[in-house]
């Protein structure tokens, strides 16, 4: 290891989640900061934190005057996170014209992967297998051309987008001159670039991804699968590792061909391959993301590697500290996503303050968290607060904690999706595993709660029993009266 100092381009949980494990290994670390996000955990907690500007938002977009503060504050290396700057090149340039790393991959992996068009000519040439899909399209006329060749349901795609943003599923010929419009524009917005293609639409489909690591020295491992299927506008919910539905010979499959993948494009951190699997078990794949992922966490909890130890080590230069034949994944764990919404109003943000907080605890329960009573959520950013993660020795284990750690955990002063998942996960498909990506869509209304009920202060509980029993003739223990009512 040749790292001593690490700035960390992030705020919120995952910015606590890295700095926690540059302290295992003995890092310096340094926070980064906007003026409205001076009261987060992640500044409290590092050795060091740096004001960028401007807030509320673009001073985490800021590749120049991150990699300068780095630079200043004597770091070695600069830890993206995910979101903000982890999928752009300009982060990585901006600190390689200083001398300092980036923790992460090399640039052309960052670029060929993050290029939607690109990253599906790469896998075709590697042999993985891909979902029918056009090229760049330039007009609605060419997008109905290729409709027509692929067949429909199709989707239009944001070459270079992500989230669920600029992307439209279509059924019939009708609906695409308009739709072409309209995400061809929300990827401008939202991406800079408006480019656009269609692809072949799978019915009933699965998001299975696979977690791959690779180093600088060729090693290459796979650390089994994700299911994301759970959810909403393409954004995910809920994450289980292992999937209920791979079996062994099928996650071996799935992993060489992520491998594949990685070795065509000279991948060295790390990633995440991302398929879509069909009703029948045909997989194709859909995106790499080259970053850690939010739900990275289910996938330590059942194989034991710490995967932001690790993709440090690697940026160091350091070989993988294990390899295929050590990995083995014990039980199943799940994710779930704690987000400022109110999933009664469509989802709708809720920032505010946090009057009340009560974590949740015990054998295989893991809370990344950025917040706590007082905190205030602020509305400029992802509304993701924290990540309530269970682990069981099987998946009934696994559902039976996870709803026991749901009832636990109490965040008042705002809405969240906590009493949402409670009813969802007692859903008898998701129960049983009969889910796709659609489950969402089909289910949303039959898990409707009433508001949460606040837990009485413990003290008026007490005060009210004292009196109660006053009332009824009997008086509590006191220095005047020590024995009581005797």
């Amino acid at each position: 290891m040749i790292f001593r100092k690490v700035l960390i381009a992030n705020r919120g949980e995952i910015a606590v989640r890295i700095l926690r494990a540059c302290r295992e290994l003995g890092l310096a670390t340094v926070a980064i900061y906007t003026e409205q996000d001076s009261e987060g955990v992640h500044v409290s907690k590092a050795d060091e934190a740096v004001l960028v500007s401007p807030g509320p938002r673009a001073g985490y977009l800021d590749a120049d005057q991150i990699a300068e503060a780095a630079h200043k504050v004597g770091a070695d290396a600069v830890h993206p996170g995910y979101g903000f700057l982890s999928e752009k090149s300009a982060l990585s340039r901006a600190l390689r014209s200083r001398g300092l790393a980036f923790i992460g991959p090399n640039i052309r992996a960052i670029e060929a992967m993050g290029d939607k068009v690109e990253a599906r000519k790469i896998a075709e040439e590697a042999g993985v297998p891909t979902v029918p899909a056009s090229p760049i399209l330039e007009s609605p006329e060419e997008a109905l051309d290729w409709a027509e060749t692929i067949g429909y349901p199709i989707m239009l795609k944001a070459a270079a987008g992500g989230g669920g943003k600029g992307m439209r599923v279509l059924r019939s010929a009708a609906e695409l001159r308009p739709a072409f419009a309209l995400a061809s524009s929300e990827a401008q917005k939202f991406f800079g670039d408006g480019r656009v293609y269609v692809e072949k639409f799978i019915e009933e489909p699965k998001h299975i991804e696979i977690q791959v690591i690779c180093d600088k020295h060729g090693n290459q491992v796979h650390l089994g699968e994700r299911d994301c299927s759970i959810q909403r506008r393409h954004q995910k919910l809920i994450e289980i590792a292992p999937s209920l539905v791979l079996d062994a010979s099928r996650r071996a499959e799935m992993g060489a061909v992520a491998l594949r993948l990685c070795k065509a494009v000279g991948y060295d951190s790390v990633g995440t391959i991302e398929f879509l699997m069909d009703k029948d078990g045909r997989y194709y794949f859909l995106e790499m993301n080259t970053r850690i992922q939010v739900e990275h966490t289910v996938t330590e909890l059942v194989t034991g590697f710490d995967l932001i130890q690790e993709m440090i080590r690697i940026a160091a230069g350091d070989p993988l500290s294990f390899d295929q034949s050590d990995v083995s994944l014990r039980g199943y764990a799940i994710e779930c996503r704690i987000n400022a919404e109110d999933p009664r109003r469509n989802f709708a943000p809720s920032p505010g303050r946090i009057t009340r907080y009560l974590s949740p605890g015990g054998f295989g329960v893991r809370l990344d968290s950025c917040i706590y009573a007082g905190y205030e959520v602020l509305p400029y950013f992802d509304p993701l607060i924290s990540k309530l993660c269970v682990w069981g020795r099987n998946w009934d284990e696994a559902l039976r904690r996870l709803s026991r750690a749901l009832e636990e955990y109490v965040i008042r002063g705002i809405q969240t999706t906590v009493p949402f998942y409670q009813k969802l996960i007692r859903d008898p498909d998701f129960r049983t595993g009969r889910f796709t990506t659609y489950f969402m869509e089909e289910k949303i209304d039959s898990f409707q709660y009433p508001d949460p009920v606040e837990p009485a202060d413990p003290f008026f509980v007490t005060a009210g029993a004292l009196f109660a029993h006053y009332l009824a003739g009997g008086l509590p223990a006191s220095p005047t009266n020590p024995g009581g009512d005797e």
